[in-house]
């Protein structure tokens, strides 16, 4: 799955800032998420998609459950607010599904391109049940990002693949995540991976009974190999938002869309078109507007106060 914009991990305060560490950070895991993405296609083409997603996320959980232990030991597990950190845990299971279950349908790009409409979603989420204001500049922007959506998917045409609107429930479920973590304060960044990890490992788990094929050597080292990445690329997302500030650094998380696109095609022969490129590049704009005024909104209301 994505590194959405805007949907950061509860970052440690600890670390100073430094922004090109942090943009370098972000776009490390751009690379680190789409290779996770190829490979996760992959498996959806011979295992069940709740399959690879369990296979994910127990790799996942193998990996950094010791690391918190390690780090902080048991009191780590403990959050100020364990209700919303399993609320956050279900929207991003949730969106892993969701995701995974698009890839044997859609070329990569076209998947993370779609994918890439949850920051308008958690803009739109924010103001429903966070109380923010947005201006009309925003809302503009937000349209223009849904136009470029519906350049990718292109309903009612002959190239619709109805496919496409698992990206966008994806996104909806990562919007809802990214909503939750932004009222979770208090938690060390390595708690709320635990959760994720803990929460997504058991909801999967008890799902395999359902969906389960016996995976061959190739593609439990593959599976190994995803859940690994996937770890890595939380990781530095985490280590990105504690080295500058969010409307800086996320709209990096773009470039993911030139890696998605660059390795369908030397792993799938899969190029994107025309209009997939033209979508893309409005979600983009709207992406990187919308960071913008984020960040001027931030200003105002900092000498304002």
């Amino acid at each position: 799955m994505t590194s959405a914009p805007a949907a950061r991990e509860n970052a440690a305060p600890s670390a100073p800032a430094s922004p090109l560490r942090g943009i370098l950070f972000l776009i490390a895991s751009t690379v680190v998420f789409s290779v996770a993405d190829v490979i996760t296609k992959q498996l959806a083409s011979t295992l069940p998609p709740p399959e690879v997603a369990w296979m994910r996320y127990v790799t996942f959980a193998f990996v950094i459950l010791p690391v918190v232990l390690i780090k902080g030991g048991p009191g780590l597990f403990r959050s100020r607010r364990p209700g919303l950190q399993v609320v956050r845990g279900f929207g991003m299971v949730g969106s892993s599904i969701m995701f995974i279950q698009s890839l044997p349908h859609l070329p990569v790009a076209d998947a993370t391109a779609v994918f890439f409409v949850s920051p308008i979603l958690i803009m739109a989420l924010s103001v429903l049940f966070l109380g923010e204001t947005v201006g009309w500049r925003r809302w503009t922007a937000a349209a223009i990002g849904l136009i470029g959506v519906m350049i990718v998917v292109r309903p009612g045409t002959g190239a619709f693949e109805p496919a496409a609107f698992l990206p966008i429930i994806s996104a909806s479920s990562w919007a809802v995540g990214a909503v939750v973590t932004r009222k979770i304060t208090g938690d060390h960044a390595l708690t709320t991976l635990a959760y994720s990890a803990s929460v997504g490992s058991l909801v999967l788990s008890a799902l395999m009974p359902f969906n389960w094929v016996m995976p061959n050597g190739p593609e439990i080292m593959l599976g190994l190999c995803m859940g690994i990445l996937f770890a890595i690329g939380h990781w530095f997302v985490v280590m990105a938002y504690r080295h500058g500030n969010a409307s800086l650094i996320a709209p990096f998380s773009y470039v993911q869309l030139i890696w998605a696109g660059t390795l369908g095609y030397l792993v799938f022969g899969s190029l994107p078109d025309s209009w997939t490129i033209a979508g893309a590049c409005l979600i983009v704009s709207s992406g990187f507007y919308t960071a913008y005024r984020e960040r001027v909104h931030a200003m105002q209301k900092r000498f304002s106060a």
